[in-house]
């Protein structure tokens, strides 16, 4: 059995019996998967509902398919996730919001810290966000999400500690709690989140958080918890965390 494409519908082109897709999608639709009327896609709607539909008709800039069927399956992790990232070098941002979106990453939050070597114009920043916002709906597609992760504007600490209310739990992966502070095991933190509670966690750029950083956030109630007895790479600790709550909220 083929696997559907799936694409993510704006709600002003959702009708009574009817989606329309435009732009990109009807580009990609039309284009590069070569559809026809009568082929079949899943739309998600803004609202995290997804239909099965059917092409009726296509047109010169717009595609319009019927809905056949609302999708009951739930592919959302039961946990709501933000990840904090500390600006890493080159692309690596872009993998890691890739990524994280297909482990289920409900927010990212792009973090500018003393030792990120990358600096964002301020002019620039829009487009970049911009680009992380078409990475994570295309992942979103992929890995067939009924959701897309929201993309912030770049923060700082100050700026994110005036947001802590948000969440229910606040982790900061701190990593020398792997080589020197005595901390718990994750799990001991992980055990007290419950499904439709809301967790923050901060992972520092290459080079790591200054201890200044991370006495701000422990003043805004981060706790540090350490992800295995390796010291893991910036690209990689996000993945090992969502990763672990994928195992304790999904597959246990």
């Amino acid at each position: 059995m083929n696997i559907l494409q799936r694409y993510f519908v704006d709600k002003e082109y959702w009708l009574d019996e009817q989606v329309v897709i435009k732009g990109d999608d009807y580009h990609h639709i039309v284009n590069v998967m070569r559809m026809r009327v009568g082929d079949e896609v899943i739309c998600n709607h803004p609202d995290k509902e997804a239909y099965l539909c059917s092409i009726d008709r296509i047109d010169q800039q717009a595609i319009y398919l019927n809905k056949i069927n609302r999708m009951t399956d739930q592919v959302e992790l039961p946990v709501d996730i933000t990840l904090i990232q500390g600006l890493p070098k080159g692309d690596k941002l872009e993998w890691i919001v890739q990524k994280s979106t297909e482990l289920g990453v409900k927010k990212i939050i792009p973090l500018n810290t003393a030792r990120s070597v990358v600096k964002w114009d301020i002019k620039k920043q829009a487009k970049k966000i911009d680009r992380l916002k078409k990475i994570a709906k295309e992942a979103s597609e992929q890995s067939h999400r009924t959701d897309q992760p929201i993309i912030e504007s770049l923060m700082t600490i100050k700026q994110l500690s005036a947001q802590i209310e948000e969440f229910d739990h606040l982790f900061v992966a701190y990593e020398e709690t792997t080589r020197q502070i005595k901390t718990d095991k994750l799990y001991t933190y992980l055990e007290n989140i419950k499904p439709g509670q809301s967790v923050a966690i901060v992972i520092g750029p290459e080079g790591g958080l200054t201890e200044e950083e991370i006495e701000q956030l422990y003043a805004a109630q981060f706790k540090a918890v350490r992800l295995g007895p390796r010291i893991l790479r910036t690209e990689t600790a996000p993945l090992y965390f969502l990763s672990v709550m994928s195992l304790l909220f999904e597959e246990s």
